[in-house]
């Protein structure tokens, strides 16, 4: 996640700008106003991704606050590099003591108290630490947004490699976040419910939203990244095992087909063609039925079902 470079208003007057011309800047969108006095280039805004416009929020909040905040929530969320299902991008997140005045533009307050352990610095700011930020999504925010959280949380903590899935560090960690959402007496119930669910071995938000989904089908024999022995060696893995229909699935994002990173260096159509010889030899090798779907299929439940029913496989409710 590439840093978005801020612009303090006072700085581009001494570099010799007038304010009409910052002004200008702004309207022409050369430069994109991040709160009031901070701004960001307006090219780069246009090309980060939600968590890095969340972070560059929050990092013009702590250049003008006289006490250093502390980021909670989905902006926490997104400086410890979790990927966000539809954050809010127009503010950022913070926890301040019940007798803290006032409110900052652009900021979400949350009243609570913070012990030491809960606050940790990331990269010079000030966040909740990964195992509060994950109790708090999963009191406060959707049951999806904090699914996609708490996946790619244990994620980060417990899959050193592919096909590995330390079980005992995901137990202890969602006793911790569970431990942390009892002190409120606000989500309770819900955060028991979203750590029940999550699932580290979900690799995207995507994959996260399709668990969900393919639960509010009736499925209930869900396996994620389905090992499927490849040629020379290889291994490759299905996102899903649908072992209540006997099938084999997979949540197919476009990113992979547009970053630069997951590309590797490849021609998109050099990873159509290996995603197609990949797909053929685990439908040769499983002998099982293959469906894809992607974000359109996810919206609801029933979008995903009648993906499937498209595909000959009908959920089992």
């Amino acid at each position: 996640m590439s840093a978005v470079r801020l612009h303090r208003y006072d700085e581009q007057l001494a570099m010799g700008h007038s304010p009409r011309a910052v002004a200008s800047a702004v309207a022409a969108q050369r430069l994109v106003r991040v709160r009031p006095g901070i701004y960001a280039d307006g090219e780069t805004w246009a090309a980060a991704t939600p968590e890095t416009r969340l972070v560059a929020r929050a990092r013009a909040l702590a250049l003008v606050s006289k006490v250093p905040p502390v980021f909670s929530h989905e902006t926490a969320a997104a400086a410890h590099r979790l990927p966000l299902f539809h954050p809010r991008t127009d503010a950022v997140h913070v926890i301040v003591s019940a007798e803290r005045p006032g409110a900052a533009a652009g900021a979400v307050r949350h009243r609570g108290e913070l012990r030491n352990e809960d606050v940790v610095e990331i990269d010079g700011l000030r966040c909740t630490s990964l195992d509060r930020t994950v109790a708090d999504m999963a009191r406060t925010g959707t049951f999806e947004q904090a699914v996609a959280v708490t996946d790619a949380a244990l994620r980060a903590l417990c899959v050193p490699r592919p096909g590995e899935y330390l079980l005992d560090r995901a137990n202890e960690f969602r006793k911790t976040a569970r431990d942390i959402a009892r002190r409120s007496a606000h989500g309770r119930t819900q955060a028991e419910r979203v750590l029940a669910f999550a699932d580290g071995r979900a690799q995207l938000p995507g994959e996260s939203i399709s668990r969900i989904r393919l639960h509010e089908l009736g499925f209930r024999r869900v396996r994620l990244q389905v090992w499927v022995s490849g040629p020379g060696g290889t291994n490759y893995y299905a996102d899903f095992g649908l072992d209540d229909v006997g099938a084999l699935a997979e949540f197919d994002g476009a990113l992979k087909y547009t970053d630069g990173q997951l590309r590797d260096g490849r021609t998109t159509a050099e990873v159509f063609d290996r995603e197609k010889q990949r797909e053929d030899w685990i439908r040769g090798k499983s002998q099982l039925r293959f469906v894809r779907w992607g974000w359109p299929h996810i919206r609801t439940a029933q979008t995903l079902a009648d993906r499937l029913v498209a595909f000959g496989i009908r959920p089992p409710s």
